[in-house]
């Protein structure tokens, strides 16, 4: 049985999740209802908790302020917001798990599965990259958390050539000449990096933009990335890509 907490300034909000989780979810248990930070403080030194349900805004302070009060991080967090869609970016970056409002039941259930399953997830680590993501002004510093069969590896953005599909999994290849295998499709990094510099230039490349070293005219072209690596821009892409990069004609 898990042992959950949960924190939001609404009562209706805490009440509401709290039926949501009796009558949907099997192995929670629900300690604590807490409205503000110092309750929440309270309940997590008296409960321990395996989950804290958070929400990010709490009156006059953030679940972020809870969270840098906590010395051991020793739970799991899943953030229950109607923040921003920036926000829900830096969550997916972090490879935080958070539950839009109103509260979906199957997204409930699948939340605290992932918990569940969960084994060395490092959350303290996946918590001070999402802390640094929402409050970096550029892309260059935003880190991105790679699920990898050795765990979650964070590496910057910017350090990222390129990504390559591969079935339903994803190769991403990174400046110092290393490449990791992520189980996410290219079409998931591609709605995440479009924003940071990211293009993709063919069904199976997304490229960093600053990589590019050199661009080659043809039917579709090719580019020359930083590390002297050749890829194919597909003729359906070429036009949108060399809008892009700010190439009228080639």
């Amino acid at each position: 049985m898990l042992k959950a907490i949960i924190v939001d300034d609404e009562s209706k909000s805490r009440e509401s999740l709290q039926i949501l989780l009796h009558d949907f979810v099997e192995g929670v248990e629900v300690k604590s209802l807490c409205q503000d930070i110092s309750e929440a403080m309270q309940a997590i030194e008296r409960d321990k908790p395996d989950i804290v349900f958070l929400d990010i805004q709490l009156q006059r302070e953030t679940g972020f302020d809870l969270l840098t009060k906590v010395k051991d991080i020793n739970f799991e967090v899943i953030f229950t917001t109607a923040y921003s869609e920036y926000a829900i970016k830096a969550f997916r970056f972090s490879a935080i798990d958070y539950l839009l409002k109103p509260i979906d039941i199957e997204e409930l259930k699948k939340a605290v599965g992932k918990v569940e399953k969960r084994v060395n997830g490092n959350i303290t680590s996946r918590l001070t990259e999402l802390v640094q993501n929402l409050r970096v002004g550029t892309t260059e510093n935003y880190k991105l958390a790679l699920p990898t069969l050795e765990g979650l590896i964070f590496i910057r953005t910017n350090d990222i050539l390129y990504c390559e599909a591969s079935s339903n999994y994803t190769q991403i290849y990174t400046g110092d000449g290393k490449k990791y295998l992520v189980s996410k499709t290219l079409k998931e990094y591609e709605d995440l990096l479009s924003d940071h510099n990211f293009f993709r230039i063919h069904n199976s490349y997304l490229i960093n933009l600053n990589a590019i070293k050199k661009y080659v005219k043809g039917e579709g072209g090719y580019v020359i990335l930083s590390n002297d690596v050749s890829l194919d821009v597909s003729k359906r892409k070429k036009e949108a890509f060399l809008s892009k990069i700010g190439v009228r004609n080639a």
